[in-house]
């Protein structure tokens, strides 16, 4: 049987983030991770597809993955996600907007946070939280699984707050599990730490604690630039050596 799960990556706004639209062909459920600009190009990939927007989340609050987070809440009425390490940064979104000279996008009120643990469902799948700090306090990871028991259209919420629906990440009989790794991790990189709230000793922590555990075969979906996997960088990356 062929994968249910659609997963597009959009590279939006001037410094190329990946936006993740992720979808179940299904129940046509999905979130989107990281909508940083070009909220348009985002909704014509929902509206080719037909997926309804459950969640949209941040794996963390600098400007080019939070750009159009307020657009695209406005346009599908789906909760806005981060972790609440990150509100701060999100607050000052405008400062963020002058450092780079360009106009400061729309925000919203953020009130709904997820930590470690947490799991976000929609359709047969769900984003496993990985509180990964160093690029920022509250940058998160997500590692998507399936094979999950569909969320049915009255299911009270889409954050599980513990692991207890989430596959074993060992167990992936639809393939190996992808990582969103957001500004965490890159191939043959990792993401820069000399921004408010970074710290190079926390990033290195982060991945060797909560990303390296993970198989080789994972498939690592940066925030930025092309795709990798666990293997390759535990191999190959020279900053994790």
């Amino acid at each position: 049987m062929p994968d249910r799960l659609i997963h597009e990556i959009v590279p939006v706004g001037m410094l190329q983030c990946n936006c993740s639209i992720l979808g179940d062909r299904e129940t046509r459920e999905a979130i989107v991770i990281d909508p940083g600009d070009e909220v348009a190009r985002i909704k014509e990939v929902l509206r080719t597809h037909n997926l309804k927007v459950r969640v949209i989340l941040s794996t963390h609050t600098h400007i080019d993955h939070v750009g159009g987070l307020a657009a695209l809440h406005r346009a599908t009425g789906a909760p806005v996600l981060i972790h609440k390490g990150d509100l701060e940064l999100y607050l000052n979104l405008d400062m963020q907007a002058q450092w780079l000279g360009i106009d400061t996008p729309a925000t919203m009120s953020i009130e709904d946070f997820v930590k470690e643990g947490d799991t976000v469902r929609w359709g047969g799948y769900a984003a496993r939280v990985l509180h990964t700090p160093g690029h920022t306090p509250g940058s998160i990871s997500l590692v998507i699984e399936s094979g999950l028991p569909a969320v049915g259209p009255d299911a009270a919420a889409a954050v599980v707050r513990n692991r207890a629906h989430a596959a074993d990440q060992h167990d992936h009989p639809h393939g190996p599990p992808r990582l969103i790794a957001g500004d965490t991790l890159f191939q043959g990189s990792i993401g820069r730490t000399d921004l408010w709230g970074g710290s190079f000793p926390q990033i290195l922590n982060s991945i060797r604690e909560k990303l390296l555990v993970l198989s080789d075969e994972v498939v690592v979906y940066p925030g930025h630039g092309d795709l990798t996997t666990i293997g390759a960088e535990r191999e190959g990356n020279p900053f994790l050596r």
